[in-house]
């Protein structure tokens, strides 16, 4: 298949005759439920083929003599392939058919959890990884496309929270399944479930899922809800779309607010990913958990995130779209949370637990506003392209943090021991926490376009 196949199949999907006044009324409510239902459970089934090594870190490293700096290696070249990944497959999503992107790239990164459980050398699980990092990034794209089409901007804080909460399950499913795969068959096994789970993901999101609602006869979001900016009532522009030069330098490069966005979002993502790749492990050798007590504590970060992303989500909407305000009162409780999880002496693993709840539930309520007001700056155009930029840097982040981090216990274990160089980590995440402050400080007042 050449590239111009593969551009025609990816293609947008073609616009039909507008369907009579009676069946758009009828059809509209059903195809948006439709939507948010399938990107849910798809954008989460692409975090359970994700976010499944961390919790078998020790048992793979320990079968296979891999360090923890090895370990980090391979978190650290799948954070940053999936940060390139959502950036430049968020554009090509812009201008894509979302019911074949979606479920393209959900089987493709189920096939590589399948190589990656049978093989048991590093240079290839590195790779494979790698890869999957990339593909990853095919995930993020179509959701925010179908977002962006399917509802107005009016109800983005709370309908885009209510779809965001989706990693919170998928990831806190990942880490469950994960464990509970591998302590029944083996570490392998961590890849194989969810794998399957995966392949049967894409097959439901091709049925379910459906392009922009003009490829179905419907009227475009804005003149169902009657929700248009200024510059769309006036110049008709909310169906207009957009040249590689203007997704990339007019809405992204020359906007500064996404750049603030996006240097945020690198400090937010360490402090979100600190725990999440490394929690089960510090737990585990510092705090006395078990293989299951660290994907509990993987489910308890994500589950927390949950109630608390649709509620301040909602609360955005409410008061006028002040999400950077929302964001930086969400952070400064996190930074206390981190100095309670050191401060807490082993053998009270359940005051851990409710601190890393603590976590989730403010955290990712931050990551899901700082993706809103970037919507809110741009076009529904352009949403994957702008939050893949942010996601870029988010993923560099989680690089440096995979790597630093990984790198920082072996070498800090072996001057002050093991207690000492994970507490030199967690006071690092509470100084990043203290970094996203100040940068979302500048969206205080930030508001959606009018």
């Amino acid at each position: 298949m050449g590239f111009s196949s593969i551009r025609k199949f990816f293609a947008p999907a073609p616009h039909i005759p507008r369907l009579p006044e009676g069946e758009v009324k009828r059809r509209y409510p059903k195809f948006r439920w439709s939507i948010l239902e399938s990107t849910f459970l798809g954008y989460g089934m692409f975090y359970l083929v994700r976010n499944n090594i961390s919790v078998v870190s020790k048992e793979m490293g320990q079968s296979l003599g891999y360090t923890y700096a090895m370990i980090g290696q391979i978190m650290a070249i799948t954070a940053i392939c999936y940060g390139v990944g959502k950036f430049l497959m968020g554009s090509v999503s812009d201008r894509s058919n979302v019911r074949r992107f979606m479920p393209f790239g959900l089987l493709m990164t189920a096939g590589l959890n399948l190589l990656f459980g049978a093989t048991s050398t590093y240079g290839i699980h590195l790779g494979l990884w790698a890869l999957n990092g990339f593909v990853q990034g095919m995930g993020w794209g179509p959701c925010g496309r179908s977002m962006g089409h399917w509802f107005s901007v009016r109800e983005r804080g709370t309908v885009f929270s209510i779809w965001n909460t989706s990693h919170n399950v998928g990831g806190g499913i990942a880490g469950i399944l994960a464990a509970r795969a591998a302590a029944a068959w083996g570490w392998q096994n961590a890849f194989y479930v969810p794998a399957v789970v995966a392949i049967v993901g894409a097959i439901y999101l091709f049925w379910r899922l459906r392009d922009t609602p003009q490829s179905v006869g419907l009227p475009s979001i804005e003149e169902y809800k009657d929700d248009f900016t200024e510059d769309e009532r006036i110049h008709g522009t909310h169906e207009k779309e957009l040249s590689t030069r203007e997704l990339f330098i007019d809405h992204v490069l020359a906007n500064k607010y996404i750049w603030l966005l996006a240097i945020a979002n690198f400090f937010a993502y360490i402090v979100r990913y600190s725990m999440w790749d490394w929690g089960p492990l510090y737990l585990r050798e510092i705090k006395g958990a078990s293989l299951e007590g660290g994907g509990i504590a993987i489910m308890a970060l994500n589950f927390g995130g949950i109630p608390s992303t649709i509620l301040l989500g909602w609360l955005s909407d409410k008061i006028g779209g002040r999400r950077g305000m929302v964001a930086v009162i969400c952070l400064v409780p996190i930074a206390f949370a981190f100095i309670g999880i050191i401060l807490n002496p082993p053998g009270r693993l359940w005051l851990d637990m409710l601190m890393l709840m603590t976590i989730g539930f403010l955290i990712y309520p931050v990551i899901n506003l700082i993706t809103i007001i970037a919507l809110d700056v741009t076009s529904k155009k352009a949403i994957g392209t702008a939050a893949g930029f942010i996601g870029l840097f988010g993923y560099i982040a989680k690089s440096v943090e995979a790597k630093g981090f990984g790198w920082m216990v072996d070498y800090f274990t072996e001057l002050y021991g093991k207690q000492t160089a994970w507490n030199i980590i967690l006071w690092t995440v509470v100084g990043c926490v203290g970094l996203a402050v100040i940068f979302m400080g500048f969206t205080w007042r930030l508001k959606p376009k009018a």
